[in-house]
Formats: structure tokens, C-alpha cells, sequence
């Protein structure tokens, strides 16, 4: 059914007659009663009982069913557009956006404070995920982009946010405080605190063990960074983590010793579903990011 011949029927009853009606609608009186006919030829009723000449029109008993149900849709319609043009210009709708535990504060923080400032009416919702989590939200449509360590393919796309190497943790009074550099073969029969499973780095960590030829012996697991360095300053073992974490959370009692790159590197993402048709707010974040990382670029020439 056309929804503009349901408003021409509505502008006719609301006028009174189809004089009237085709100065609102800004159409011929011969083309309004055209669609009138037709609507009703839709229908097969008659809508509108026709007097003579400069007689104001009435409704039929199906008319005034119509009438009613013609003034919510075109009401909804009016509505949806509303939605609409409020989620186009981000002067409303959501952004679920999932962070991940690990350099989401240093290198995220910036970008949501500034999307938080030019579309304070978007509610947004930030969720911190490990990187298995990330995925599996993504997927039942929980929220709309995730960062963390993720290989690009068929299902997910997004935009690299850092590269940066790794570094070992190590008490400064430990034999391996003194080098310059380690490769990952030398932490072989070490005491390891990891992250715990649902974090993306622990696989990644474990996975690059593995390509040199050994699982780590002892494994203590952790929620958070900082805690982690903690254990071991306190002997409980050495941490493998991104430098700037590992930096950001530093205490003087250990030594941050960098790990050769080809071993392993840390590369943190902004990723959605391929599939997924994105919110305009999430667009807008997109291009947030883009922003920030060509402001890098520029500044990092210099």
C-alpha cells in the first residue's frame, strides 16, 4: 500500500473535501481523486462518501478504519525518519564498543574522550573483554568493534592501532637483568607469569614458546599488568609483555629487557564483522581512529 496515498486521504479528511486538500497536498483536484480511486480499488471499499458540489465529504465505516490506521503509520513513518536522521547526524543511538585489558587506557583513552565530546547525545558503552571474549561478542552482534590482537580474514576486518616489540620482565637482581637483548629460547626453564587464557597474548606468547621448541614449565596467571610485574619483582618469575605496558606500569625493583622482534611482536587492532553493517556512530569512531593514527604518522616524520 502507498503511503503517499494514504496521506492524501488523511490531508482530504482533514480538510474537508478535496479543495482544500489539493492546496495542502499541492495537487490537482482530478489527481487527488485519482488516488483516492485507486486506494479504494486497493482495498475494494469505498472510503469516502461524496456529497455535491462544495459539500464537505464523509467518512465510510471503512473509511474511518482507514483514517485511523493511516494516521499511526504515517505517524511511524514520521517517527522512523526522526530515528533516522538523529542516528545520520549522531545526535542520537548507541556505540557498544569492547576494549581489550591491555593498552586500551594508553591508546584508546584519547579517541573516546573526543568522539565523547563531539556526539555527547550517542550513548556509548564500553565493555573490557580479553581477545577470546572480543570474538565471541562480535559474532552475537554484542557489540559493534573490539580491540586486540586479531589476524585479519574472511570474517573480520579492521585497522592495525600499534606494532610494538615486546619486552622481559626480570627481577633486576636476576642473572638476565644485565643483557641487552633475549631471544624467547632463553626463558626455556624459566618460571613465567602469563596472562590468564581468555586474553589474546596468552595464546600468542604460548604460541611463540612453542615455535622455538618449548612449553613454559611454570606458569602463574594473572588478571592484570601491574599485578603481574608485582609477582615479579617479588621472584615469583619473569613476564613477557608489550614495552609500553610494561613501561606504564614499571616499579624500580625489576628491569624491562627487550625480546628480539622476529620472536614475537605485540599488535594491537580496531576490528569488526565483514558482514556487520556498521552504526553511523560506529563509523564515526572509525574515522576518529583514522584520524589519530595519521596525526601519529605526521608527527613521527618529524
Amino acid at each position: 500500500m502507498d503511503l503517499k496515498a494514504l496521506q492524501y486521504f488523511t490531508q482530504i479528511v482533514d480538510a474537508g473535501g478535496f479543495a482544500k486538500a489539493s492546496r495542502i497536498a499541492f495537487l490537482t483536484q482530478p489527481a487527488l481523486s485519482k488516488a483516492i480511486k485507486m486506494l479504494e480499488e486497493e482495498l475494494d471499499m469505498v472510503l469516502l462518501e461524496r456529497g455535491k458540489r462544495g459539500t464537505q465529504i464523509k467518512l465510510t465505516a471503512a473509511g474511518e478504519v482507514v483514517y485511523r490506521h493511516a494516521q499511526l503509520l504515517l505517524a511511524g513513518r514520521k517517527d522512523m525518519l526522526l530515528e533516522l536522521d538523529s542516528l545520520r547526524h549522531l545526535t542520537g543511538g548507541s556505540l557498544k564498543l569492547g576494549l581489550a585489558p591491555l593498552g586500551s587506557a594508553e591508546l584508546f583513552a584519547p579517541v573516546i574522550a573526543k568522539f565523547r565530546q563531539l556526539y555527547p547525545k550517542v550513548d556509548m558503552q564500553l565493555l573490557v573483554r580479553g581477545g577470546v571474549e572480543q570474538t565471541i561478542a562480535l559474532k552475537k552482534n554484542e557489540i559493534e568493534l573490539a580491540t586486540g590482537i586479531i589476524a585479519f580474514d574472511g570474517e573480520f576486518d579492521g585497522l592495525r592501532i600499534r606494532n610494538d616489540p615486546m619486552v622481559v620482565v626480570v627481577p633486576k637482581t636476576h642473572p638476565l637483568a644485565s643483557f641487552k637483548q633475549l631471544q624467547l629460547k632463553d626463558l626455556a626453564s624459566l618460571a613465567q607469569v602469563m596472562f590468564e587464557p581468555e586474553y589474546a597474548l596468552y595464546e600468542l606468547i604460548l604460541d611463540a614458546c612453542d615455535k622455538v621448541g618449548f612449553v613454559p614449565a611454570e606458569i602463574t596467571r594473572v588478571s592484570h599488568a601491574d599485578f603481574g610485574i608485582a609477582l615479579v619483582a617479588a621472584g615469583t618469575g619473569i613476564m613477557v609483555l608489550p614495552q609500553i605496558i610494561a613501561e606504564r606500569y614499571r616499579v624500580d625493583a625489576v628491569v624491562n629487557v627487550p625480546l628480539a622482534s622476529e620472536d614475537l611482536r605485540w599488535e594491537l587492532s580496531l576490528f569488526w564483522r565483514k558482514q556487520q553493517s556498521l552504526s553511523f556512530a560506529a563509523q564515526a569512531m572509525i574515522e576518529l581512529v583514522k584520524q589519530q593514527l595519521e596525526q601519529s604518522a605526521s608527527l613521527s616524520r618529524f
